[in-house]
């Protein structure tokens, strides 16, 4: 089985809500929400992962704090870790620029929504916080 790593940025504002990300129908796992991220290049830390990605998908830039989770799931085709960090934004506002939806939520609410199932673990995380 083929297996990645891939970093994800639960992303706060000043309110303390959760920036989530809706993957759109171009994307695997389309209609499943997600902590906006990606997939670490060869030599990259997570953290430079997260601040590239983000700018890449979001168009704005972020600070990356500490680990939430260090997740690894089994999907069908391909084995993900998935390491989750903290993160603010400190520079433009997050655009759907690769996801169909972005929306604001506060943690208490995250599990309102249909997660990709490596993202529940943090999910699960942040409402027992």
């Amino acid at each position: 089985m083929k297996a990645i790593t891939v970093a994800g940025a639960v992303i706060r504002n000043n309110e303390q809500m959760v920036l989530c990300a809706l993957r759109s129908g171009n994307m695997t796992m389309p209609g499943l929400w997600e902590f906006p991220g990606g997939k670490l290049e060869a030599g990259e830390a997570p953290e430079e992962t997260l601040v590239r990605e983000i700018r890449e998908e979001l168009g704005c830039a972020i600070d990356v704090g500490e680990l939430i989770e260090d997740v690894v799931h089994d999907y069908p085709s391909v084995r993900i870790r998935l390491l989750t960090y903290w993160a603010i934004v400190v520079e433009g506002k997050p655009c759907a620029n690769e996801h169909e939806q972005l929306l604001w939520l506060p943690s208490e609410r995250l599990h309102e929504l249909e997660w990709a199932p490596a993202d529940l673990p943090t999910v699960v995380h942040i409402q027992r916080m």
